[in-house]
């Protein structure tokens, strides 16, 4: 890896942090939230998840536009708007007006959960695309860490209702950040290649590397993949050579959310306070789910170019197993407390080091270069649905069912095992398009 490659990961991997922030600030501003516009249980599941159903219409939408305009050029689109929903929510006069910047924040995380992590594929040697991929996630556990952080110190200054404004409005600052680092990123050389722009494709190759050092090979390879005369860039997706990605796809991101990621990250103040937390307290123990959040992502970050991708699955699969079933019968039992916290750190570890440092890798990694924006805006759709689903649904199920919300997790979690062991192929240290021959895409 050299310097140029490492630094543009960097950079669009700041679309993840934003991301992150975004996605994990609000859940510590759903009591002030339920006050301020005395809203009830289902309306605070619509406010909360109204983000999403931006983040769907987001990530579904933006395919076209990478393809056009070129990935960089989105990315900073994407800065812009995340600039405004921190202003937006920060500012807003009434709920509908918050609601409403919420949805563009959410249109912005929906198309940086897309374009960050394939535009990080495309420029990234094979040896190394798993870690810098990678990179992403990490932004989006330290983007779910100092929204945590945030809320906590913000929280402990008695700043009373304007309190939630400065939660949502803290998110500017590194809005700003990005969009100005991002004129120091190179186009992917694959979209330059697939519109012709070959000698600036084989530029930017040169100035990232690749495995072999032989970037016209490489050149050549991706010509190939593309294949412009027997396949237009804009041919159908949904065929049936196409088949097999896209159920892998819609699989993994489907499971991500099955486990109960998002209500933990959207409710994590709300579910320790279940379990019998003060509200300060509570807030303290999200920033220590926010840290191992942060560690375990950063421990798969170190292997999951050596052991690979499915490995790191069937570990974090496990430990989905143990530790919603754990959870379950410490509600059940009205145990509460501590165990709860560790059953719950637990979780958020084999997420971090499984599904969590896998899923955005894996989707990007799949389809072949032609439809390849295509591919990404489905898998993280489907994430993103579910993701809506879980979140709106939480407070009720969780109100009316208890203990037997994390059980349900926990059954999915033993289908997403069942998935790795028989479906799941092993992606890593193979180029982009040889990966597209292993899966009989010709």
């Amino acid at each position: 890896m050299n310097g140029v490659v490492i630094g543009a990961a960097i950079v669009a991997a700041l679309g993840g942090l934003l991301f992150g922030f975004d996605t994990a600030v609000i859940s510590g501003a759903t009591d002030w939230l339920t006050r301020v516009y005395s809203l009830s249980t289902g309306m605070l599941g619509f406010t909360v998840s109204s983000a999403l159903i931006g983040t769907l219409l987001g990530s579904i939408g933006v395919g076209k536009p990478a393809d056009k305009f070129g990935r960089r050029e989105i990315l900073f689109l994407l800065a812009v708007m995340y600039f405004v929903t921190a202003i937006g929510c920060a500012l807003a006069t009434n709920l509908w007006v918050f609601i409403a910047f919420r949805f563009l924040g959410g249109l912005a995380v929906g198309g940086a959960s897309v374009v960050s992590p394939m535009y990080i594929a495309e420029i990234s040697p094979a040896k190394f695309r798993g870690r810098l991929v990678a990179v992403t996630q990490f932004n989006i556990v330290f983007g779910i860490l100092l929204a945590y952080l945030s809320n906590y110190v913000i929280s402990s200054l008695s700043l009373g209702e304007v309190q939630y404004r400065w939660m949502f409005g803290v998110q500017a600052v590194p809005a700003l950040a990005f969009f100005a680092l991002l004129f120091t990123t190179p186009q992917s050389p694959r979209w330059l290649i697939a519109k012709g722009r070959v000698d600036e494709g084989r530029d930017v190759l040169l100035r990232c590397g690749t495995n072999a050092g032989n970037v016209d090979a490489l050149v050549t390879e991706i010509q190939e993949s593309l294949d412009i005369e027997h396949h237009s860039v804009a041919e159908p997706f949904f065929t049936r050579k196409y088949a097999k990605p896209i159920l892998l796809a819609v699989a993994i991101a489907m499971f991500n959310q099955l486990s109960g990621i998002n209500a933990l990250i959207y409710y994590t103040a709300q579910i320790f306070k279940m379990a019998g937390a003060g509200t300060q307290s509570a807030y303290l123990q999200s920033v220590i789910v926010g840290v191992v959040n942060l560690v375990f992502t950063m421990a798969a970050m170190t292997v999951i170019d050596k052991i690979g991708r499915r490995k790191l699955m069937l570990v974090g699969s496990v430990g989905y197993i143990v530790s919603l079933s754990a959870a379950a019968y410490f509600f059940y039992t009205h145990t509460g407390g501590l165990l709860v916290l560790a059953s719950l750190l637990v979780f958020i570890a084999a997420h971090a080091f499984g599904q969590g440092a896998v899923i955005w890798v894996f989707i990007s990694e799949i389809f072949p270069n032609r439809v390849r924006s295509q591919g990404q805006a489905l898998g993280s759709f489907t994430h993103w649905v579910m993701a809506a689903a879980i979140s709106w649904t939480f407070p009720i199920i969780a109100a009316y069912a208890g203990w037997m919300t994390f059980a349900f997790y926990a059954l999915c979690s033993v289908g997403q095992l069942v998935w790795v062991l028989t479906q799941m192929p092993e992606t890593k240290g193979v180029s982009l398009e040889k990966i597209q021959q292993q899966l009989g895409i010709e």
